[in-house]
């Protein structure tokens, strides 16, 4: 089998965004053995429940090598009906529902046959012959996992050529296909991991520009409460800024002085957060920052207090703003 579906020369952005889900390559398969699933109305089974007596068990015996010595001239359909009559008097002999399932499979009956392996099985946990019928059923569907398991673990209850046989043409299929799984989990895996990479790039870069938004870049925001403060603080930090903390009053002499250069630096530095508190009307955010005095400065990044000055010092405050806005 062969076909045009996942392209390995696409670039991992034509697959992630092109594709809302990339189309798996056909596995190339030896598929020579391969027969039409039988579709015959479902062969007698045994009744588990009536007795059997050791008459019956000695009468199911007899028609097995009725069956037996029909398989050695080649008449199948006649062993099918001489296992059948034993498998009606025996219900619950393993051998003889594993030794039916063998014929179906050389029929190339697999459904059947997988049908009488189930009811061997299900007697005999531990059923060699069971498992290679079922195993050999399975191969002739196409069902190269499940062939193989079935035949490895009757190779090794039961080890005989004809297992060694089967397995060498189901083998290699059931690998192709295992491997096959595994590349395609892989790149699933790894689109599942970039698109969540996009998603968190989309996310952070949404959040940034509502952060930006919120930051009015070149204007210094005033600052009214404790909670609009670490709004803006948080804002900051997302964006990776400085932000500066001007406590000020409209008393103060100096503040008025400096408030000027404090504007005019806003928008000199717009990746800057210039951020003023007036501690008359915002004493919940004074308290807070223990402000005995003022004008007094802080500058904050990833929320953590790095620097400060207090008093109208102008050209420190812009030594500073550039040594931390770098």
């Amino acid at each position: 089998m062969s076909g045009s579906g996942f392209n390995a020369n696409k670039t991992d952005l034509e697959m992630d965004y092109d594709d809302d889900d990339f189309v798996e390559s056909d596995v190339e398969l030896d598929e020579s053995d391969i027969v039409a699933p039988d579709d015959d109305p479902p062969q007698k089974m045994g009744n588990p429940s009536i007795e059997v007596t050791e008459e019956k068990q000695e009468a199911a015996q007899m028609a097995k090598s009725k069956a037996v010595n029909a398989m050695s001239e080649g008449n199948l359909d006649e062993a099918i009906d001489h296992l059948t009559e034993a498998i009606t008097l025996n219900p619950g002999s393993a051998i003889l529902y594993a030794t039916r399932a063998s014929v179906f499979v050389k029929l190339k009956k697999p459904n059947a046959a997988i049908h009488d392996t189930e009811a061997a099985l299900q007697i005999n946990p531990d059923s060699a012959k069971g498992y290679k019928a079922r195993g050999m059923a399975r191969a002739m569907l196409g069902k190269w996992e499940e062939a193989a398991s079935d035949l490895h673990v009757a190779s090794n209850i039961d080890h005989d050529e004809e297992i060694s046989m089967v397995l060498k043409k189901v083998e290699p299929n059931a690998r192709k296909l295992d491997e096959h799984r595994r590349k395609y989990q892989r790149l699933r895996k790894e689109k599942e991991r970039k698109k969540a990479e996009r998603e968190r790039q989309r996310q952070h870069a949404a959040e940034e520009l509502d952060a930006s938004t919120a930051l009015k870049d070149g204007q210094v925001i005033g600052i009214h409460s404790r909670a609009e403060l670490e709004s803006k603080l948080n804002a900051a930090s997302r964006t990776s800024r400085l932000a500066i903390l001007y406590f000020t009053a409209t008393w103060c002499g100096p503040c008025r002085f400096i408030s000027p250069l404090f504007t005019s630096l806003a928008a000199k530095y717009p990746n800057v957060v210039f951020l003023k508190v007036d501690i008359d009307e915002a004493r919940d955010v004074a308290a807070s920052w223990n402000i005995s005095s003022v004008p007094a400065f802080f500058f904050v990044r990833d929320g953590k207090e790095v620097d400060k000055l207090v008093g109208a010092d102008k050209g420190s405050l812009e030594r500073k703003i550039a040594q931390h806005a770098g």
